[in-house]
């Protein structure tokens, strides 16, 4: 995980000698800096994958495909909304018809926000897997079926319902935030994970608002509704922080 938060949003996922890059929300400059930070090389990409066209999703996915020769893979309404430019080559997908790089077979389900047709990402490698869920106003039965199964669930928690209410944000933002279409908040995201609770599965809180929760507050929220400590669940602690979870 090299960032995940109102800032931008990437993730590299590795089996074997295949990597992947969920998302690239940031400058190609500061994405290379965390990949050798994270010991990946951009060259060793086989594919950047996107979940929506949000620039905090997208920024530096045109940059990064074009100089290390890396091919863009989203469904079709997300690549022609995401204004990334030029790339060196890109592979449609279909929302739920599952895809493969390498070792590594992505299955793209249909989430609910304020985009084209964005997704969540349920990965799977060698007999484990993994889901990339974030930017979702509510946990629709695809994403509760995938959370089900996974050994690592990486799940948006966005925002503390009272700081939101009570923050900077105008009426409008505030109401499109906690809508169908918005963001996750922390006692969503607890309550998901509660209802499809699964022995060893690992959890990363991800999409961590800057201005309307703390990463504290998130962990603390999910880990009393899982009766489990704070250091079972995992996220971003800082703008700089990068975690690597070996499955």
């Amino acid at each position: 995980m090299l960032a995940s938060g109102s800032d931008g949003n990437c993730t590299i996922v590795r089996c074997d000698d295949t990597a992947i890059m969920l998302d690239a929300g940031l400058s190609g400059k500061r994405i290379t800096t965390l990949m050798s930070r994270a010991g990946v090389g951009p060259e060793e990409l086989c594919g950047i994958l996107l979940t929506h066209e949000h620039s905090d999703h997208v920024k530096g996915a045109g940059i990064l495909s074009r100089r290390y020769k890396v091919p863009i893979y989203a469904n079709e309404n997300t690549l022609i909304c995401s204004n990334i430019g030029a790339v060196d080559s890109s592979v449609i997908f279909r929302t739920m018809e599952p895809f493969s790089v390498g070792p590594l077979t992505v299955r793209p389900l249909p989430i609910s926000h304020n985009a084209a047709e964005p997704n969540a990402f349920h990965i799977t490698c060698e007999g484990r897997s993994m889901l990339l869920a974030t930017d979702l106003g509510v946990v629709n039965g695809h994403v509760f079926g995938a959370l089900r199964e996974v050994d690592l669930a990486m799940i948006e928690s966005n925002h503390d319902l009272n700081m939101l209410i009570h923050g900077p944000y105008p009426p409008m933002l505030k109401n499109e935030i906690r809508s169908e279409r918005g963001h996750l908040s922390n006692v969503d995201c607890a309550r998901a994970l509660w209802s499809t609770s699964r022995e060893g599965r690992r959890i990363f809180l991800a999409h961590i608002s800057k201005n309307n929760n703390t990463p504290e507050l998130a962990r603390r929220t999910v880990a009393r509704t899982l009766c489990c400590g704070e250091d079972a669940v995992d996220c971003m602690m800082d703008p700089d922080d990068v975690r690597s979870i070996l499955l």
